[in-house]
């Protein structure tokens, strides 16, 4: 793990409540934003071309300074509450990348 690259999480989110998602949403963008989180794309359209390992629903990349600043975003106690209402509200893969 390099302080001097870059991170990225990587989510790929099938919603069960878009109604109260929605506060999900609202919730994590400014706590991401604290810790130094930039949102790449935020389920937005996707052209899927090849799906034999994997068929996403809906992908979220946010990138971060670090590989530190990605995890203390995710362990973060202001995310705690506001991580219950995306696992209440939908199934999700999560990962965390480094960066080139």
């Amino acid at each position: 793990m390099n302080a001097d690259k870059p991170a990225y999480i990587l989510v790929d989110t099938k919603i069960t409540d878009p109604v109260a998602y929605e506060d999900y949403k609202a919730a994590a963008k400014p706590i991401a934003e604290h810790y130094g989180g930039v949102y790449l794309t935020r389920g937005g359209k996707m052209d899927i071309i090849q799906t034999e390992l994997w068929d996403p629903a809906r992908i979220v990349l946010v990138k971060f300074p670090s590989m530190a600043a990605a995890h203390a975003f995710l362990d973060s106690p202001e995310y705690a509450p506001v991580k219950s209402i995306r696992l209440a509200n939908s199934k999700a893969t999560l990962l965390v990348l480094e960066g080139l």
